[in-house]
């Protein structure tokens, strides 16, 4: 059997050469099949692969397909076995990186609250000469080779 890619498909169905299309469950998920006008059938594959693209959700299938144009097909549910419901790993890395993003802003909201709240808040007040003189004991201390305050 054949693959088509989605924008194959489109194409395809705008030229008059799709004749049906056929969401079949398999496993845990759920495949396009296109029969077209010359009698070659075609799976939906991946964009850049021959790899058939693999929907968990029938939905996301219909709502590809309503997009395409394709507003009407069979349903075959005969092989679909819920309990084999596969985990996308494209997808889980994309839902893992999204979940870090979302951490990662809500840190450097987080600091950036903190930051601005440490800046509005009390600050001692101390004169530039007694912070210069607490420099100057300290490397007297450090030439002397005391070092440590007492």
């Amino acid at each position: 059997m054949q693959s088509m890619t989605i924008e194959q498909l489109r194409a395809a169905s705008n030229a008059g050469g799709v004749s049906g299309v056929t969401l079949k469950g398999q496993g845990g998920a759920f495949l396009v099949q296109i029969d077209t006008r010359n009698g070659s059938g075609a799976v939906l594959s991946k964009a850049r692969s021959t790899e058939p693209r693999r929907f968990g959700n029938p939905l996301a299938a219909l709502n590809v397909l309503r997009d395409i144009g394709i507003t009407v097909g069979q349903f075959d549910a005969s092989e679909y076995d819920p309990a084999k419901k596969e985990q996308d790993a494209g997808n889980r890395g994309r839902a893992d990186a999204m979940r870090e993003a979302h951490e990662a802003a809500a840190y450097n909201h987080w600091l950036a609250t903190e930051i601005q709240e440490a800046l509005d808040g009390p600050r001692p007040s101390i004169l530039h000469d007694e912070v210069m003189a607490r420099m100057d004991a300290r490397i007297a201390r450090h030439k002397t080779g005391r070092g440590k305050r007492a």
